[in-house]
């Protein structure tokens, strides 16, 4: 006799195991917990999650995440150096090893090598350009992937600030060939922050 599925329970466990590292089997655990607290679990995730698809959006200058309830801290907080990412888990993998505390600018994505420089995606290099350009910013450091997309990146934003005095740096020794931020460990992000370069455009 095949098994009796409950349609809603069905689409729920189908939604959470496209999460990373979530598979059917945990995201039917993570269903079954919730079902099984509904009001001290259930309830307050689904009134948290409406209230953050309501109120939380990705701001357009520095790409970062903020409440469309308040300014976003690049316009309420001002620093002299702003680290360039690929995205926001990068982000908070640098904020949590505690080695730099100044601003980030998260561009969402890299260039297409394959592309070319031209292609922007909808990656927010104008407004990093715009950024450095309005504000006393003293150095850009450049934190993409070593991946060949993020090479092209790196390189296509040091020529965008070329013509201003900002210092541009890039990550130095201690990131591997192909290596993602995110994935990388607390010392081999601190060897690459104090030992970064300082980039000269052509």
């Amino acid at each position: 006799m095949a098994e009796n599925k409950v349609k809603e329970i069905e689409d729920l466990i189908k939604i959470i195991s496209r999460l990373p590292g979530l598979g059917r089997k945990s995201a039917s655990r993570i269903v079954l917990k919730l079902i099984n607290n509904r009001e001290e679990l259930m309830k307050n995730l689904t009134d948290s999650l409406i209230q953050t698809y309501k109120h939380v959006v990705r701001c357009k200058i520095c790409g970062n995440l903020k409440s469309t309830n308040l300014n976003c801290i690049c316009s309420s907080k001002k620093y002299d150096q702003i680290c360039v990412v690929e995205n926001l888990a990068d982000m908070f993998t640098i904020q949590s090893t505690g080695i730099y505390d100044g601003s980030y600018h998260i561009l969402g994505g890299v260039l297409p090598s394959f592309e070319g420089k031209n292609t922007k995606n909808g990656l927010l290099i104008e407004s990093l350009v715009n950024r450095v350009k309005k504000n006393p910013i003293k150095e850009v450091i450049l934190a993409t992937s070593a991946s060949i997309e993020g090479e092209t990146t790196s390189h296509y934003i040091s020529d965008c600030l070329k013509d201003t005095k900002v210092k541009i740096t890039r990550l130095a020794k201690g990131v591997p060939v192909g290596g993602e931020i995110e994935f990388l460990d607390d010392g081999t992000l601190y060897s690459a922050f104090k030992n970064r370069n300082t980039l000269v455009s052509d």
